[in-house]
């Protein structure tokens, strides 16, 4: 099980890893944008109501399409996703399923996929 404060400890390592004021998530500034790479997941519990926020699935951006296939198929129980996310590189993980260990090489991935060069040769040196 992972909690949110796991994850904090995790993009705390991870550098111009900034977390979300609005709901929990990180994105990183990147050309000056803040670019999300991990967020909570918005759920359509009512068709016809607007979406609501479940603190215990996060949305995590993959390197590629490929990726998240690959990444879907290895765990059922821990990842998966939504028509919202069709042709998106995100997976949803549900955090009463993974060990922080486990998601950890997921978020540094994500981070990854938006943060500057910069930030990632910083993060490869140390």
């Amino acid at each position: 099980m992972t909690s949110h404060d796991d994850i904090r400890r995790i993009c705390a390592k991870l550098p111009g890893a900034l977390e979300g004021v609005d709901r929990f998530g990180f994105s990183v500034e990147n050309k000056g944008k803040a670019k999300g790479f991990a967020w909570t997941w918005a759920e359509r519990v009512h068709p016809k109501k607007a979406k609501v926020i479940n603190d215990r699935v996060l949305a995590v951006i993959v390197p590629s399409l490929s990726a998240k296939e690959v990444i879907l198929g290895s765990s059922p129980d821990k990842f998966f996703t939504e028509p919202h996310y069709n042709g998106f590189p995100a997976v949803l993980v549900r955090l009463d399923s993974v060990a922080p260990e486990e998601i950890e090489d997921l978020l540094v991935d994500a981070w990854r996929c938006k943060a500057p060069s910069e930030a990632v040769k910083l993060f490869d040196s140390r």
